[in-house]
């Protein structure tokens, strides 16, 4: 009797176990340049991102100081006047991903979900790309945003130097939560 609990209880976390997928390092680049100036341009190679598989919930959070610039200015003004990263430290997407089928090939799917960036939360339907090799599932994406969405106003001086829409790209290689 002892072992059939025992072989319940096996099954039942490797159940569990294996419809959550993790990422601790997941990838988010911004780009909001606009040619003959200065390129606005970061990456965060520190995105941490979740999802069921058996629900199709997916979770992202990004934290705003992550964000790296090649000036170190401008990552000091993202932070400081645009972003105001000690008061909104941090950037959360959830959602579900649509009619999620998990195969081999790469599909696109639609996340609908909820973004929230500088206190503000927005609905916002993303198109990702899925694929699964072995046991990593693959989740890339590209949108655009703008700033005044998220209450994120750009000073008049440089109004013109940064592009009115965000281009966001995301990758993230999820791994079987153990």
């Amino acid at each position: 009797m002892k072992k059939l609990i025992y072989l319940i209880l096996l099954l039942n976390t490797m159940m569990y176990s294996q419809d959550k997928y993790i990422c601790r390092n997941g990838i988010i680049a911004f780009e909001a340049s606009v040619p003959a100036f200065e390129e606005v341009k970061a990456k965060n190679n520190t995105v941490t991102a979740i999802l069921n598989t058996t629900t199709n919930e997916f979770a992202c959070l990004v934290l705003i100081k992550g964000f790296r610039f090649k000036i170190p200015l401008m990552e000091e003004h993202f932070n400081d006047n645009y972003m105001d990263s000690d008061e909104f430290p941090k950037a959360i997407l959830k959602g579900q991903i649509k009619g999620l089928s998990i195969s081999k090939s790469a599909k696109k799917f639609v996340l609908t979900s909820t973004l929230t960036i500088h206190g503000e939360t927005k609905k916002i339907d993303i198109p990702v790309l899925f694929k699964k090799i072995d046991n990593i599932i693959y989740i890339n994406s590209t949108f655009s945003v703008s700033p005044e969405e998220f209450n994120i106003s750009i000073p008049k001086i440089i109004r013109k130097k940064v592009a009115q829409k965000v281009d966001i790209s995301v990758n993230f290689e999820l791994h079987e939560k153990k």
